[in-house]
């Protein structure tokens, strides 16, 4: 069995989902963190899960950044709660993988179009920039 890091789930819970609310309405991407909360098991969670505020991809609904150590990180956008148990999958996948790359074909039928972005490892890339000087 190969060892594999959990994950870090970033979760935008000020996301709207194009949605007019009032300040005092539940938002959409905390729906979003609340559901993927609960399905997590809490003695071996799929993914250190985080909320964070603001993901600047309002355009794109429900917003996540999926992300570990020497692996690409994955901005993921047009999320819905529905969604979620997909997005554990999803999650042990990319944890599964060396670099985190998922194919489309690899992801959940629901999850295939949700990629709105990439970045490297930017620790990584630091490292080797201060190699290279």
């Amino acid at each position: 069995m190969t060892v594999t890091s959990i994950p870090t789930l970033h979760v935008c819970t000020t996301c709207r989902a194009g949605q007019t609310l009032a300040e005092s309405d539940r938002r959409p991407g905390q729906h979003m963190l609340d559901t993927i909360a609960a399905l997590l098991d809490p003695k071996a969670p799929a993914v250190d899960l985080q909320e964070v505020v603001c993901l600047s991809s309002c355009d794109h609904g429900c917003a996540a950044a999926i992300s570990a150590p020497g692996k690409w990180t994955y901005l993921l956008g047009r999320l819905e709660p529905s969604m979620a148990a997909d997005l554990l999958s999803y999650a042990e996948t990319y944890a599964r993988s060396a670099t985190g790359t998922v194919l489309p074909s690899r992801r959940p039928a629901s999850l295939a179009r949700v990629v709105l972005g990439r970045m490297p490892d930017l620790n990584q890339a630091r490292v080797a920039q201060e190699r290279a000087a």
